[in-house]
């Protein structure tokens, strides 16, 4: 016995000694080249828009591309409905509220002050009328509605609100009730508002199209939506408008040109023109001066490593979603990729554990990173492959 044991070990020496402990290829750097602009292209600054505080976003990537004073707090007005869709549509998806429910009514409800769908005291509405009277007309009475049939009461809801704000990382928000009537604590910021208008684009694509909506009737009432970016621009698809005396004029707007999505966030202009014209100009400077370049897809091969203990020695790599940047015009030339993984790699390992990272660099700046994972389960290998990875990874580190 001790001598096939002694024979078992040679074997494993001589098979160190003819294989590189770690055969991960070279850590890719490579160059795309997909815009032939000049790469001194210079981006220049944001225009001055009547403001107070704004900030212009790439939604996928939530990238800031252009801001003022986006954090400063301040009372958001109406787009605090956003929220409240942001609450409504999570219990559409959990079944908890169907669009076909019928809604009560409250008084409480039917009391709102300020905008309305005007909905009557003691009807009932489908949830569905009352969120399009939420999001077209900002109607407070059926805003009211719809949380008290999610929440039960208004205050329970404004609970769900704060929770959910805190869970998408609104570190600067705090919502006293659903409408965004003014109260000393009730405030957010432009950033933390490019958070939740991100949110609800990418977690409720079902029901973004209710944010488009033109114009809306209800009870022989017609009334159009305020966001007058609707009608000027065909790639503004929402999101939301806001006014109060303490807020001033507000408005988030979403729009898509090709495969990208810009949000603006515009607080407290002075009037209906000024925040319109202020969100246009923004949007329009995010598509002038920025690209989105797709640098590779999800589930693409980007190195395949040894990993050690496995049922085969090499295992691809990659991306668990499709990675993509947003960059000044004419700086593709200048993206450079490198990669590299954790060594050594040891079996078994699952799709979900990160293994490495992608990194993304433009003009020979740092401007993304990104996990790899392996693009299949890696079994753990027969005992023999174990042993003698064993002694291999022994021998490296004795």
């Amino acid at each position: 016995m001790k001598r096939l044991a002694s024979m078992a070990v040679a074997l494993a020496l001589a098979a160190f000694t003819t294989t590189s402990l770690f055969a991960v290829p070279a850590p890719i750097a490579s160059s795309a080249a997909t815009d032939r602009a000049p790469a001194a292209f210079i981006v220049p600054s944001p225009p001055g828009v009547e403001a107070k505080s704004y900030i212009l976003v790439d939604a996928a990537s939530g990238q800031a591309l252009a801001q003022r004073d986006a954090e400063e707090r301040l009372p958001p007005a109406s787009l605090t409905k956003l929220m409240t869709c942001y609450v409504v549509f999570n219990a559409l998806k959990a079944g908890s509220l169907k669009l076909t429910d019928p809604v009560t009514i409250s008084e409480h409800a039917w009391r709102a002050e300020g905008s309305r769908t005007f909905v009557q005291v003691g009807s009932q509405v489908p949830a569905e009328v009352l969120i399009k009277g939420m999001i077209v007309q900002s109607g407070n009475d059926a805003t009211i509605a719809l949380a008290e049939r999610v929440g039960g009461t208004e205050s329970a809801f404004v609970q769900l609100m704060n929770h959910y704000a805190q869970r998408l990382g609104m570190s600067n928000t705090h919502f006293d009730n659903s409408t965004g009537l003014p109260s000393p604590t009730h405030y957010t910021t432009a950033h933390d508002l490019s958070l939740l208008a991100r949110a609800l684009v990418r977690d409720f694509p079902n029901y973004y199209s209710w944010f488009s909506i033109r114009e809306f009737v209800w009870n022989n009432i017609h009334q159009d939506n305020r966001n007058g970016l609707l009608g000027r621009d065909p790639s503004v698809d929402g999101m939301k408008t806001g006014h109060t005396d303490a807020a001033g004029y507000c408005l988030v707007t979403s729009a898509k040109r090709d495969n990208m999505r810009l949000i603006a966030v515009v607080l407290d202009s002075p009037s209906i023109k000024a925040r319109e014209e202020a969100s246009a100009a923004l949007i329009n400077y995010g598509y002038t001066n920025y690209q989105i370049i797709d640098v590779e897809r999800a589930g693409t091969t980007i190195l395949k490593p040894r990993i050690y203990k496995a049922a085969n020695d090499y295992y691809g790599v990659g991306p668990s979603a499709d990675v993509s940047i947003v960059i000044p015009r004419g700086q593709a030339s200048s993206i450079e990729t490198t990669a590299y993984v954790r060594r050594p790699l040891l079996a078994p390992l699952s799709t979900s554990v990160a293994v490495g990272e992608l990194q993304i660099v433009v003009g020979g700046k740092p401007v993304k990173s990104v996990p790899l994972y392996p693009l299949t389960n890696v079994p753990a290998g027969g005992f023999w492959s174990r042993f003698t990875d064993t002694v291999r990874l022994w021998y490296q580190h004795r």
